[in-house]
């Protein structure tokens, strides 16, 4: 043992007294508590090496003759994560509102005798912690030990949840009244939802998951407090294999499981399958679940081919209707000349490209990455090339805008001028009914305006943050690794913001906008009716 020394005080002068093995002392409860410290047991401790006063702060040369009683001692000064988290958990909480009969560090750890909890010997080995855990909680120990986790603990296994396992450790919480899908999704899952585990012991892989799809799961995960879960069937310490005839699952014991949520079930209704998706997408090889799966397969062959006729019918029947409508209606007025509806059709395929294959990327366990494929490489590439397109497009159109007359005119006449404000003002007048007239404007009014110019905000701002993400390593020669996440940020809340504006913004003006519905034609021949053209561009030359 070290001799170390502090305020005068060794460790032999501890031992002068703490070395007699009849040195006790009674508490209040009236219980003779040892004070022995066996020295050949501390030197093999985890504490070795520290003095009596390193935890015994308070001791002073005068003990025991002040007839002080020493304070408890404070393992938070070395010892301050698992302090802060052991304050937080049940038995933390208990000890600072008045009751002082709930264990401490030293009722767990031990006090002098501390040593690794991979050491057999350990109270918290994971063979021993029923042990310990059971000197308070003594019914919980003895179903625990019975149930089917601790006979494998029993028998060796590492991998079989303790006490600690499902409680957490330093932060020990109470179960009871925490919701289904805390029980279900953070505790029992930990295992029921491991591969490794499920293969390593051959037990069913899709417990976890197939009770999330069922009713009970989905109920709990939507806040429901009287929804079944894990423990609600298969019991909280005393868990057994259905095989067992005192398991609350055996199918003897069924119909009173049940019954203590739905009074008045019977045998056949309580060996209904629990562990399977509505939908009939799991379950075992009995009558049942067989005949469940195909009338799935039916339902989906019958949904796919009668939906996907009618949406043909529908479809080819729309097209050739609009077609018509296109055909009878005189539309002299040009809008938008050759090159300017391939620019547009470019812009419009590459952002679409863009926009699915980008948040598959930010969501890659979505329905739209499953649709895309499994290939992240395919998806990345495919964005890429979208994104490059968009660029070149951008490119061709500063080219266009300083080239061509055509261009030069249209960048002319979409430049934002000051009557764009009073037409605006007129605008929010006509919508709230201030005012019986809209805005008279020219050939291109705010809304395209605004349109125009964002279009070109965001070329710039997703060019510039994608080529940065996809050229990461260089640009980090020249810049640190944080503006690159930046521009992740950037790039992705302004995909979100793009997407929303063209749905809300653009998609009303050329497609459900009444006056143009179902499409403004414009963007496939470039022309408008003269009535249209009157309507919404009064003062154009």
């Amino acid at each position: 043992m070290a001799m170390s020394v502090f305020a005068g005080v060794k460790n032999s002068d501890c031992l002068d007294c703490h070395g007699d093995n009849t040195l006790f002392k009674t508490n209040s409860a009236g219980k003779a508590i040892s004070l022995f410290i066996d020295v050949e047991k501390f030197k093999l401790s985890a504490h070795a090496t520290n003095s009596c006063i390193s935890c015994h702060a308070d001791v002073t040369a005068k003990h025991p003759d002040d007839n002080k009683i020493l304070l408890p001692v404070n393992c938070a000064s070395c010892h301050e994560r698992q302090a802060e988290s052991f304050n937080a958990s049940v038995h933390g909480l208990a000890l600072r509102t008045g009751h002082d009969d709930v264990a401490t560090c030293q009722d767990c750890h031990d006090s002098h005798e501390i040593i690794s909890d991979n050491a057999p010997t350990s109270p918290i080995y994971f063979t021993r912690q029923a042990e310990t855990c059971g000197a308070c909680h003594k019914k919980e120990a003895r179903d625990w030990e019975a149930s089917v986790h601790g006979k494998a603990v029993a028998a060796g296994s590492h991998d079989a949840p303790t006490c600690t396992g499902c409680h957490d450790e330093h932060k020990i919480r109470s179960l009871k009244n925490v919701s289904a899908a805390t029980i279900s999704g953070e505790v029992c899952s930990r295992c029921h939802a491991s591969e490794r585990l499920n293969t390593k012991y051959n037990l069913p892989s899709d417990r976890v998951s197939t009770f999330f799809e069922s009713y009970h799961g989905l109920a709990g995960q939507y806040g429901s407090t009287v929804a079944a879960n894990c423990a609600s069937c298969h019991g909280f310490h005393k868990i057994l294999p259905s095989s067992d005839t005192n398991s609350t699952i055996n199918k003897t014991h069924l119909v009173e499981t049940c019954g203590k949520c739905h009074p008045g079930d019977n045998e056949k209704f309580a060996l209904g399958k629990i562990h399977i998706a509505p939908d009939g997408m799991a379950g075992g090889s009995d009558v049942g679940s067989r005949l469940n799966r195909w009338v799935r397969k039916i339902y989906l062959v019958l949904i796919f081919a009668t939906i996907g006729a009618m949406a043909l019918h529908n479809g080819i029947l729309f097209i050739k209707k609009t077609l018509a409508r296109l055909r009878a209606t005189t539309r002299p007025v040009l809008r938008m000349n050759a090159a300017q509806r391939w620019q547009h059709f470019m812009l419009a395929s590459s952002f679409i490209v863009l926009a699915i294959t980008g948040f598959a990327l930010k969501f890659p366990d979505s329905w739209l990455a499953r649709c895309l494929g499994s290939s992240e490489p395919v998806r990345r590439w495919v964005h890429r090339i979208a994104g490059i397109i968009l660029l070149a497009v951008g490119a061709y159109h500063i080219i266009y805008i300083l080239a061509t007359r055509d261009g030069r005119r249209l960048v002319r006449d979409l430049f934002p001028v000051k009557q764009d404000l009073a037409d605006m003002w007129c605008a929010v007048r006509y919508l709230t009914g201030l005012q019986k007239k809209r805005p008279e404007i020219g050939r291109f009014g705010y809304a395209e305006k605004m349109e125009y110019w964002a279009v070109i905000w965001g070329t710039i701002i997703m060019g510039a943050t994608g080529l940065m993400i996809w050229l990461k390593i260089d640009v980090t020669r020249f810049l640190p690794r944080w503006a690159v996440e930046v521009a992740t940020t950037i790039h992705y809340y302004e995909a979100v913001l793009a997407c929303l504006a063209i749905v809300v913004w653009h998609f009303y003006h050329v497609i459900f906008d009444p006056d143009v519905y179902p499409i403004n034609p414009a963007c496939v021949d470039g022309l408008i009716s003269g009535e249209l053209q009157k309507h919404e561009h009064p003062l154009e030359k």
